[in-house]
């Protein structure tokens, strides 16, 4: 398959790499005067969580080929966006007129409404995933890693089109699993509350690594969530396993779950430390998450006092 990744991001070098790796053709489109910038090749420093739990150590120069024009009539057959959330609306705007016929992986967060946000592209061209890697950029090295497992999900049906099995069988064939989200709405909306209640916890203890070693600190997390959770339903969604524990399971244990869940020698803690040391998740980046909820609450009249109390961390 012949692949164009949208931007030289963490996300799309680590699956670029993959996907490269199993046998199909990618290139990275990048803004006009970035390509000397960013030079031929990345370095990478990164586990590959496709062969052990606690991730394969890569350490290679990938030659890669970016390219600064996408004309309407290119041949890509698939186009991988992976962006902030806040940039969605951009990438959008560059390609309504340069999809072509490819199909369209949106694989990154998102707090509007996922069909508007794409509204522009062809909505049977639409494939929705989320990655389950990361980590950050030390100028031409990306420190990071990847698990074996991404999310494809439906929303108004795009699970039921022949890409979105295509888009499937594009990373069975690469050695990731899928797991399918049938709500996937609900689920990136969820993903994004339980990302701003981090965020907010990251940014009042000033490390992730101190957040979790603070059980206050994660169990306000686990409150913080709890009370975004009406945000969420009065958006449109619906509340999925994770919100509905995060609402009845009292925060003391669920903080504990939480706190345990990102400790110790594993692949999780792995990406989070490249991420933390890269300076990946700057200020803006964290604080974009929880101003996002925040501004969603006062529109749509939902209370959220705690998420104000806490709004000098994120202002």
């Amino acid at each position: 398959m012949k692949i164009l990744m949208f931007g030289r991001g963490v996300i799309s070098t680590l699956y670029g790499w993959a996907l490269e790796k199993a046998g199909n053709e990618v290139d990275f489109y990048v803004r006009p005067g970035r390509a000397a910038d960013f030079g031929s090749s990345v370095d990478l420093d990164i586990r590959d969580g496709r062969v052990s739990r606690k991730g394969k150590a890569v350490h290679e120069t990938w030659p890669v080929t970016l390219r600064e024009d996408l004309a309407s009539g290119h041949d890509y057959d698939l186009i991988v966006v992976s962006v902030n959330h806040d940039q969605l609306d951009s990438a959008v705007d560059f390609l309504h007129t340069r999809v072509g016929g490819a199909t369209v992986l949106i694989f990154n967060n998102i707090w509007a409404d996922p069909a508007a946000a794409v509204s522009r592209l062809p909505r049977e061209q639409i494939v929705w995933g989320f990655p389950g890697g990361g980590g950050g950029y030390d100028v031409d090295t990306v420190h990071g890693g990847f698990v074996k497992s991404i999310f494809l999900g439906d929303i108004d049906g795009s699970s039921r089109t022949e890409r979105h099995r295509a888009v499937g069988e594009l990373f069975t064939r690469a050695g990731f699993s899928i797991s399918e989200v049938k709500d996937f709405r609900s689920w990136l909306w969820f993903h994004f509350i339980l990302d701003a209640g981090i965020m907010v916890g990251w940014l009042r203890m000033g490390s992730f690594d101190a957040l979790v070693r603070s059980r206050p600190a994660v169990q306000e997390v686990v409150r913080l969530v709890r009370e975004m959770i009406p945000v969420l339903t009065a958006k449109g969604g619906t509340s999925r396993l994770g919100a509905t524990a995060a609402r009845f399971i009292p925060a003391s244990v669920f903080g504990f779950a939480m706190q345990k869940l990102p400790t110790g020698d594993n692949l999780y803690v792995f990406i989070i430390d490249q991420a933390q040391a890269t300076g990946r998740n700057d200020y803006t980046a964290k604080a974009d998450y929880p101003r996002d909820v925040l501004a969603d609450a006062r529109r749509l009249e939902v209370a959220v006092p705690r998420l104000e109390t806490n709004e000098p961390a994120f202002r």
